[in-house]
């Protein structure tokens, strides 16, 4: 009996070719899938792996040990010095080692700065992290290996030398806790890079600063060193940060705020010790191990890597790869519909076959076992191609090098269940989809050889179905009803259970969409064909192939759902993700709209009037104001204390142009301070007494008075460069009151007063802000590069940030239109099937209506008139499904839309037409390409032949 079946297969090798198809899309995806995961843990283990450089063994914390709080203590707080790193080198067996620490400094050259990471140096370039790609790693003292990206920004080359500083080094300079205090620096900070003496007295080795002779601090000025080498990060070891740059040791305690390089906190050691015998290598760490502090001990890089991948089974990868697979079953279940379609049409075709096999002796179960192995034998054959596909697109993903954008270099790796899952999932899939067919073929009777052949299947859907789909649909209904019930009680703000159970509320409305469409595709043998008919029937209006396409279609109900209920599956999926990603962008660009009334701010200690010109020219900055700042604080009526910036301007008439409020009638004098109406910290009105009394910090002030250009001296006396007494700066003005939101949310408000109050010394500036209304429409540009653009020009101030609601709203548009497309790519492989499975339908449907075709061509049909008939077919298949999907999908998007961002603001319900459109134009387009192929093999035939066949 098998090999009958081998033989009924090859001769249906044509009809089988799209179902195997739809399989081997599916069952690729899913191995593509595993090879993703597979790559993204190797990729994690070697980047998590990486800042092991070439260390082969690291001294590292205990691990898997009860630790007591104390415990933890005692490991955090080591220093260099307690690794004895010296005894450590001399060690018989170890190469080199390396004390890892690391932080952050702002390199200069002239008035370019740039950030950088910074790590320590070794003293062979295997134990570096990071490679060398020129020059060499730091090793004498005022050394560093610049990234390159932070070489190139800046302009430097190996041999130049650059600036470098922190808030730790300047800390330190200014507070005189540093190798400034210890007298015992020596040459090695007392000079600059280029061998000259800094000062005259000694040396704040700490900073990097200096104490000039008449002893002003200068911390501020940082450590100028040499540029020895360029990095890369070619394993992503500090991909988070662009790369590092190494610092010799000298250096990085000066960064560190510290002036002895053994007291820095270290908790790791990277070591390279000579592994090429492996007791040799035993006895070292057994060595090594006696001179460590207790709770630390010396670990392999294998054990570590192993470490490693088995954290990330459970973690983000798994989770990732879970998320990708749904997809997977996803188009594995519309490949089911597929299958069973075409399994359907075969057993219907076969029925005489069938019937002979009957009359000589083959029962019922043999006949059942056939259909089953020949469903298994397909799925085994394209699930095998699938497969291999899967693993030829992740080769080419990882040959590509498209990963490296992500900081990441994957490879290939493969493992079992690359193998094994998709192609157990591929049969038993096709088995599963091949069962009603197999129970179809054991209901042949021998006399039904006799029989003359008709293939329209007349079998009317059952009463159990149909009961399931409506209670299904109707539970589903209740469901999102209750859940949009509870959202509006808590937005009227009524007792509600979303206030306090929002998660449930949220996961009800997930289950009802999701029983609404199961009852929907359930019940799709009910309503589509019905759907179908009425469209047809106009359609039929159009000429005589549209007449015998809405004929044909009419043919085979239960063939025409499947078909269509695999298309919708994938069109409403699409379409919920479109409205879904186009509400939430409408929803939040409208609620910072109304939380903001600047659209953009840029604010920094740093930034220059140079800088607001150049910013106020990019395109799409309508307006802007660039003024001086100052924090201060106040009190309200109530007492409270509140954080303010002080912003001077010239007149209301300037906020006029970038502040989107009602400011008619305002005005702003030497005596007045405009003010907002509530607090950007709690929203709730911000009382005020008839005047307010703003004052700048005691602290502050002191320090005005010590670096001030008023040129007061350097033990800061009691009076300030603005004459004022007491420590302090005070400003009391008259307030008024405007409806004016988040000009800085990190302050609980921002006051705008008159200019002259900075200009005559009334307040003393710390900073500048730079107010912009924004009309990226009107200028024809983007918005993301306006903000980007803006942000190109404040780029050489580290203190300047750019804020405001056209950052964020740059920031959620890119997060949604990422996740979007990733989300429509995985979804089109599903749509991509269920277009396989309307070709497939096509096929089938020229193959079974053979003598039909042949006698339309016999009493006058033209070629092209039934060439246009089976293109109208793979329309209406295609188009009609794809607006209910559209329509159903764009439901269930402004359902999910309303839980979730109706908690921001106004919810938004569009319609995406643009995705839409685009959805429905390629199913039409694809349903066209797929009527090509069955039109050309139904006007090929030429009817006495076609008769004579049939």
């Amino acid at each position: 009996m098998f090999s009958i079946t081998l033989k009924l297969m090859k001769k249906s090798a044509r009809m089988l070719i799209p179902a195997g198809i739809a399989i081997l899309i599916g069952t690729a995806f899913i191995a593509a899938t595993f090879l993703f995961g597979n790559a993204m843990n190797d990729a994690l283990a070697a980047q998590n792996t990486a800042q092991l450089g070439g260390a082969n063994y690291v001294i590292s914390p205990d691990s898997g040990k009860d630790l007591t709080d104390k415990d933890q203590d005692y490991i955090y707080t080591r220093t260099v010095n307690d690794f004895q790193l010296d005894r450590i080198r001399a060690t018989e067996g170890v190469k080199d080692a390396r004390a890892s620490y690391a932080g952050s400094v702002t390199v200069t050259r002239g008035n370019k700065h740039a950030s950088s990471y910074v790590i320590t140096t070794a003293a062979k370039r295997t134990l570096l992290p990071v490679t060398i790609t020129q020059g060499d790693q730091p090793a004498d003292s005022n050394e560093i290996a610049l990234t390159k990206s932070v070489a190139d920004q800046l302009g430097v080359k190996v041999g130049d030398r650059v600036t470098v500083n922190s808030q730790a080094a300047q800390y330190a300079g200014k507070t005189g806790d540093s190798a400034g205090n210890t007298g015992d620096a020596g040459d090695e900070s007392a000079q600059n890079a280029d061998g000259t003496s800094s000062h005259d007295g000694d040396s704040d080795a700490a900073s990097g600063a200096s104490v000039s002779s008449d002893g002003a601090n200068t911390a501020d000025s940082g450590m100028t060193v040499r540029v020895v080498g360029l990095t890369d990060d070619p394993n992503g070891a500090y991909a988070y940060y662009g790369g590092a740059s190494v610092l010799s040791d000298n250096v990085i305690t000066a960064m560190a705020g510290s002036n002895d390089f053994g007291n820095l906190p270290v908790y790791l050691v990277y070591l390279d010790i000579d592994d090429a015998s492996d007791t040799a290598a035993a006895s070292t760490v057994k060595q090594v191990s006696t001179l460590l502090p207790k709770h630390f001990s010396v670990q392999s890089r294998a054990a570590l890597v192993e470490e490693s991948v088995k954290s990330m089974s459970s973690g983000e990868t798994s989770i990732t790869t879970i998320f990708l697979l749904s997809f997977g079953i996803l188009a594995m279940l519309v490949a089911a519909l597929v299958i069973a379609n075409t399994f359907q049409v075969l057993v219907a075709q076969r029925r005489r076959t069938l019937a002979l096999l009957r009359t000589i002796g083959a029962n019922k179960s043999q006949l059942y076992v056939s259909v089953l192995f020949e469903a298994g034998v397909l799925g085994l054959i394209a699930s095998a191609l699938g497969v291999g596909l899967g693993i030829g697109l992740m080769a080419a993903l990882c040959q590509s090098g498209l990963m490296k954008a992500t900081g990441m270099t994957m490879r290939l790796v493969l493992s079992g269940p690359v193998f094994t899952v998709p192609m157990a999932f591929g049969i038993i899939m096709t088995v599963i989809a091949s069962l009603g067919s197999a129970r179809s073929a054991t209901a042949v009777t021998p006399l039904e050889a006799l029989r003359p052949i008709e293939l329209t299947d007349t079998r009317r859907a059952g009463v159990v179905r149909a009961v399931i789909s409506v209670l299904l649909i109707v539970a589903g209904v209740a469901l999102c009803a209750f859940s949009v019930w509870q959202m509006s009680e808590n937005i009227a703000g009524r007792d509600s259970m979303a206030d306090k159970q929002y998660p449930l509320v949220l996961l009800a409305a997930i289950i009802g969409c999701a029983l609404i469409f199961l009852g929907l595709v359930l019940s799709a043998t009910f309503w589509l064909p019905v759907l179908m008919r009425g469209v047809g029937a106009l359609v039929a209006l159009a000429g005589p192939s549209a007449k015998v396409a809405h004929a044909n279609i009419q043919k085979n109900p239960r063939r025409v759902a499947a078909t269509g209920a695999a298309l919708l599956i994938g069109v409403t999926l699409v379409s919920t993700i479109a409205t879904g990603a186009a509400s939430a962008k409408q929803t939040m660009n409208e609620a910072l709209t109304t939380r903001y009334s600047v659209d953009m701010i840029a604010a920094g200690t740093d930034m220059t009037g140079k800088q607001a010109s150049e910013a106020a020219k990019v395109k799409g900055v309508q307006s802007s104001i660039y003024a001086p700042t100052r924090m201060m604080t106040m009190k309200d009526a109530d007492g409270k204390s509140l954080s303010v910036l002080v912003v001077g301007v010239d007149g209301v008439d300037a906020l006029r142009k970038v502040v989107r409020s009602d400011l008619s009638g305002v005005t702003i004098d030497g005596d007045s301070v405009l003010m907002p109406k509530y607090s950007a910290a709690t929203g709730k009105d911000i009382p005020l007494d008839k005047s307010v009394t703003f004052t700048a910090g005691a602290a502050e002030a002191q320090a005005d008075a010590t670096n001030g250009p008023s040129g007061n001296d350097a033990n800061g006396s009691a009076e300030n460069g603005n004459g004022q007494s007491g420590g302090t700066q005070t400003l009391t003005l008259k307030p008024r009151k405007v409806d004016y939101r988040r000009i800085a949310s990190n302050y609980a408000a921002v006051a705008f007063v008159d200019a002259s109050h900075f200009t005559n010394g009334g307040i003393k500036a710390d900073g500048h802000i730079m107010l912009m209304r924004i009309d990226a429409e009107g200028a024809g540009v983007a918005l993301n590069d306006v903000f980007t653009n803006v942000q190109n020009v404040f780029s050489a101030s580290a203190g300047v940030t750019v804020t405001g609601p056209v950052a964020e709203r740059t920031q959620w548009e890119t997060m949604i239109n990422g996740m979007m497309a990733l989300l429509v790519g995985l979804i089109a492989v599903a749509v991509l099937i269920a277009l396989v499975g309307v070709a497939n339908t096509l096929s089938l449907s020229v193959i079974e209506r053979t003598r039909e075709s042949a006698t339309l061509r016999a009493i006058g049909m033209t070629r092209g008139q039934l060439r246009r008939s089976l293109a109208v077919e793979a329309l209406l298949l295609s188009l009609v499904s794809g607006v209910v999907g559209v329509i159903l999908g764009t439901l269930f998007g402004w359902l999910g839309s309303y839980m979730v961002f109706s908690l921001y603001g106004d919810t938004v319900f569009p319609f995406e037409w643009a995705t839409n459109g685009v959805v429905l134009g390629v199913a039409a387009l694809a349903a066209l390409l797929a009527s090509v192929a069955p039109a050309r093999r139904a006007v090929k035939t030429p009817p006495v032949e076609a008769l004579a066949e049939a």
